[in-house]
């Protein structure tokens, strides 16, 4: 399986071989050897999460207290979408950047997503479902979002698509709002959790 950093540290893009034949296709999007070699430790898979979204649904910017954080890893079963990870980490050289990666059903890209990045997508076709790998479960006390139509971050969501965003969602702050409400992981504080994960795996 190949893997790419993205622009935002702590995020990579894989793409696995996939094997067409008469039957159909065989294709492996999840292989724990090239997370370690990307992030230099296995992602402990503690939940998994199943959405199916309407063309133009828009799910995120979310994100987690970090530590634990959530790490995720995220691909596309059935139909296409934008995935997009922000960096929310305050002290990061890249703070307030993003970076996105088109997944779908035919090449089955996927996306790794570090503690303290924070994670959105877009459905590009009705019935597409995301497959979501997490380190961590559900815990609604220390998870978080930020608008996804914040106009400061002018994330690529299509011209084309009407966007249908969560009720929850458009009540989040803009990241200066959660900035200044001290929300937002530290760069020094995820770090050096990444460094706990690699150091444990020696």
């Amino acid at each position: 399986m190949d893997f790419r950093p993205l622009k935002v540290s702590g995020a990579f893009e894989f793409v696995p071989r996939v094997f067409p034949d008469e039957r159909g296709l065989f294709v492996a999007p999840f292989q724990e050897e090239a997370i370690v070699r990307a992030a230099g430790h296995p992602l402990r898979v503690a939940q998994t999460n199943h959405s199916v979204s309407r063309a133009g649904s828009i799910r995120g910017v979310h994100f987690a207290d970090t530590p634990p954080g959530q790490a995720k890893y995220v691909y596309c079963p059935s139909g296409s979408l934008l995935d997009v990870v922000v960096d929310l980490r305050v002290g990061s050289p890249t703070f307030g950047e993003w970076d996105s990666v088109r997944i779908d059903s035919t090449e089955f890209r996927a996306v790794y997503v570090a503690e303290g990045i924070g994670h959105a997508f877009v459905a590009l076709e009705d019935n597409t479902v995301m497959t979501y790998l997490c380190s961590e479960p559900y815990n609604p006390a220390g998870e978080h979002g930020i608008n996804p139509l914040d106009p400061a971050l002018d994330l690529p969501w299509p011209a084309g698509l009407a966007p249908i965003v969560s009720e929850k969602d458009k009540a989040a702050p803009t990241l200066a709002e959660a900035l200044d409400q001290g929300l937002l992981p530290t760069y020094a504080d995820c770090v050096a959790y990444y460094e706990k994960l690699r150091s444990a795996h020696r």
